[in-house]
């Protein structure tokens, strides 16, 4: 059963990389955009006044939860009973929490969707204050009790997994009073990240910078993400220097937003009783710290196939030097691959097919229904997500695209996250819907296969085979090796503050300046790291999302793993994957993807990706070779 903490998190869950490019209508007020480009959040609610109606009957009726106070544990019926009508509950506050974020996504300058979304999370916060009692009394039964609830009403049979689950986490659930005060730190517990969603969005004063042609262009998110691929290298280095010249003005800044969340973190983890904040942060999908310490081992341990293709890079830039600000550009001259967002829709569509005619479906009717927010304008939040958070409506993805490659690979990956929400939200009952974090990016990546594949399968012309093969290294760059960087940054911040070491600005810079180093073999030449480019995790959101990007290495080596057999015409793939997609939370991650075909306690998938990217390698170097 979802927790509304979880709601929440359910609207994270789809919150993906920033996006690496800015449309041409970037200078475009939302006004302007074509109706048939934006999404219908008019299926949620037809107004902002009947929203306001609905948050209102809710508040009115979210009292009749303490009815059940103390009853808990008098009969199957009464369980039941305070569990429906709390599904109930948070069910329609996912709906409200979309709405007004997604209002509130289209344009960040605008406070009145702002204010409803404050509206709703201080909603909520008095929800779980009232509802804080329930998994105390459900902890202090037990197993037995359970067991012959479970047997004297089938309607519980929904909530089996949550009741084990809580059982399971019996020693970090606390008093009735106490689960009360931790409700109501929800008040503050989201701050940090909400401060740095609104600097970084709407308020920090970004740089402009005049390139080699004459053109003075403006260096936010966005402008960043697509200037620093330009083809002139002089150009991709004012463009690096002023920005994270302008990041590293406000280290101190973010260095305190950073630190806030990061004692959210430790607080949590000191009252739940943990013995660190993974602990904590991995718990509740039950995934052992182990799985998350392996794979930034086993990543350091193939470091040299990362520097191979660093190196590869490198000679077709044909550069003395690897710099940085080198590593966005193309290196395929003469290869400008550009579709428009209807070519796009046909790229992935037909990418898809392997999946079957109900999967193709269900994605051209998001396509026809609204379901997306398609080109940027003023305001608009950077980057791209799948919100899967309605559990009776439909997903709803947004996205900032620019008519590159790129954006036709995030389409397919924002479609994997909208598909797994859409068949659990159909096949699963609302408590076991929501599918678990450590999961969520794998339908997601696998769609980034799928076109990948489809891509090579059509595309004879080496210079253009070239440029996929190497997007698709990038991409393997950008989610395995990138991501683990990020998850061992997030790791070493959250261990010092642990110890009790501060973390300033400067100190932050420093932890991520030796990651950073190492990753890309600047001791050695490989790639040069200018000091500058230390800031850059002042940039990064995921890092206020409590250990999530680890998730990114973990499913994209379990996506690489299923799409190899669902493309090799494995007996049963399609079927034990489409079960995958629909299964929502019903069991714990790591049985989830056993049951689909991957083990994720085996270095098995981690090896399939590394040698996935040296076969991609090997195919680079003899067309290179024969060029």
């Amino acid at each position: 059963m979802k927790r509304l903490s979880g709601v929440i998190m359910t609207l994270l869950t789809g919150f993906l990389m920033l996006s690496q490019a800015e449309s041409q209508a970037q200078t475009k007020e939302r006004a302007e955009i074509a109706e048939h480009y934006t999404w219908n959040l008019a299926d949620l609610y037809p107004s902002d006044d009947a929203w306001k109606e609905a948050k209102n009957d809710l508040a009115g009726k979210m009292d009749k939860v303490k009815e059940f106070q103390g009853k808990l544990d008098g009969s199957a019926a009464d369980l039941l009973a305070c569990l429906k009508f709390t599904s109930e509950i948070e069910k329609k506050f996912g709906r409200l929490y979309s709405y007004a974020s997604m209002n509130s996504d289209q344009d960040t300058r605008n406070s009145k969707y702002l204010a409803m979304k404050q509206e709703i999370s201080q909603l909520g916060t008095d929800w779980n204050s009232m509802a804080s009692y329930i998994e105390p009394e459900i902890v202090k039964m037990d197993q037995a009790t359970i067991a012959k609830f479970l047997e004297q009403e089938p309607g519980l049979s929904d909530y089996k997994m949550y009741l084990h689950n809580l059982q399971r986490m019996k020693e970090h659930t606390l008093s009735e009073k106490e689960e009360k005060i931790m409700a109501e730190a929800g008040l503050m517990s989201g701050s940090a990240y909400s401060i740095f969603r609104i600097f970084a969005n709407a308020e920090l004063p970004y740089p402009k910078v005049t390139l080699s042609d004459g053109k003075e262009v403006t260096l936010n998110q966005a402008g960043y993400g697509k200037y620093r691929a330009l083809p002139n290298r002089d150009d991709r280095e004012k463009v690096f220097d002023t920005f994270w010249g302008k990041m590293s003005d406000f280290k101190s800044t973010f260095g305190e937003q950073l630190y806030a969340n990061l004692k959210k973190d430790m607080f949590y983890k000191r009252t739940r009783n943990y013995e660190s904040c993974l602990e904590s942060a991995l718990d509740e999908n039950n995934i052992p710290t182990q799985v998350y310490t392996a794979l930034i081992e086993n990543v350091n341990k193939n470091l040299d196939t990362f520097h191979r293709y660093l190196n590869l890079k490198k000679r077709m830039l044909g550069v003395d030097t690897l710099k940085y600000s080198d590593l966005y550009a193309p290196v395929v001259k003469g290869v400008d691959l550009k579709y428009d967002y209807e070519e796009a829709k046909e790229i992935v569509l037909d990418a898809f097919n392997p999946m079957g005619s109900e999967y193709v479906a269900i994605v051209k009717k998001a396509f026809d229904d609204r379901w997306i927010d398609v080109y940027p304008n003023i305001g608009k939040r950077s980057g791209a997500y799948s919100n899967g958070g309605v559990y009776d409506v439909h997903p709803y993805i947004l996205l900032n695209y620019n008519e590159q490659y790129e954006d036709v690979s995030t389409l397919a990956h924002e479609l994997g996250h909208t598909m797994q929400s859409y068949l659990s939200n159909i096949k699963q009952p609302y408590p076991t819907a929501d599918y678990p974090i450590f999961v969520a990016e794998v339908a997601s990546t696998f769609n980034e296969v799928l076109l990948i594949n489809k891509m090579l399968d059509e595309i004879k012309d080496d210079d253009v085979r070239l440029s996929i093969l190497m997007n698709y290294l990038d991409g393997i760059k950008g989610t395995l090796f990138r991501q683990t960087q990020f998850a061992e940054f997030e790791l070493r911040i959250h261990e010092k503050a642990e110890k009790g070491e501060p973390l300033t600005g400067d100190a932050l810079t420093e932890i991520y300046g030796d990651i950073l180093k190492k990753y890309y073999g600047h001791d050695q030449g490989v790639c040069y790291i200018n000091d500058l480019y230390t800031h850059e995790w002042t940039y990064i959101p995921h890092f206020y999302y409590n250990f999530y990007v680890y998730q990114y290495a973990t499913s994209f080596t379990a996506s690489t793993a299923l799409a190899e057999k669902i493309m090799n015409k494995e007996k049963g793939a399609l079927d034990k994957y489409m079960e995958f997609l629909s299964a929502g939370g019903s069991e714990y991650p790591i049985e989830l993807l056993k049951k689909a075909g991957v083990d994720m306690t085996t270095p098995e998938p981690f090896a399939k990706t590394i040698a996935a990217m040296n076969r991609t390698i090997d195919e680079i170097e003899k067309i290179l070779d024969k060029k």
